[in-house]
């Protein structure tokens, strides 16, 4: 059955970095403020984290409605861990090699939300000044950047693959 888990695992990782290479890839094309857009990352957001939950329910059907707590979280980050990746690298390619200056316009745009930001939360001038300065000293697609959102983005969806693998075990009572 390991190799099932693995398996389904992998497929809907491939299915997911499809989904954020397609929403990517269609929104650079229409509109690159959509890559800036809160709607349009919380979507992302919650389709990682239902085709992580899809992932362990598929594992748990294949494996007759039984899945250990780590047989799930497995599934889980198998998952996102695959679909990240993908994402991330046509990210890379996309702002590094393909079109360098739209990551020079993103990053113009993320700056002018950041500032609109601090000022409805009344941010000292001097504040905002420092962060535009960081802001524009940074490349935010280069590849330390990248592995490093990476990572952040691990972390956060390993702590709710906790939650969904928490949620979704169910030991099989004739392997106790």
């Amino acid at each position: 059955m390991e190799k099932s888990l693995k398996s389904i695992a992998t497929n809907y990782g491939l299915y997911l970095g499809v989904l954020l290479t397609l929403i990517t890839v269609l929104a650079y094309a229409i509109n690159l403020e959509l890559l800036t857009n809160m709607w349009v990352g919380i979507f992302i957001l919650i389709a990682i984290i239902v085709l992580g939950i899809v992932s362990v329910a598929k594992v748990k059907q294949a494996q007759n409605g039984f899945a250990t707590f780590k047989q799930s979280f497995t599934a889980y980050f198998i998952t996102v861990l695959i679909g990240l990746l993908i994402s991330t690298f046509v990210s890379y390619l996309l702002f590094n090699v393909v079109d360098t200056e739209a990551a020079e316009i993103l990053k113009e745009k993320t700056i002018v939300q950041t500032v609109d930001m601090m000022e409805g939360f009344n941010a000292p001038t001097d504040k905002i000044d420092e962060t535009i300065a960081q802001m524009e000293a940074q490349n935010q697609y280069s590849l330390g950047n990248i592995a490093k959102g990476l990572a952040g983005y691990l972390v956060f969806f390993s702590i709710i693959g906790l939650i969904v693998a928490a949620a979704m075990k169910k030991s099989n009572p004739d392997a106790e």
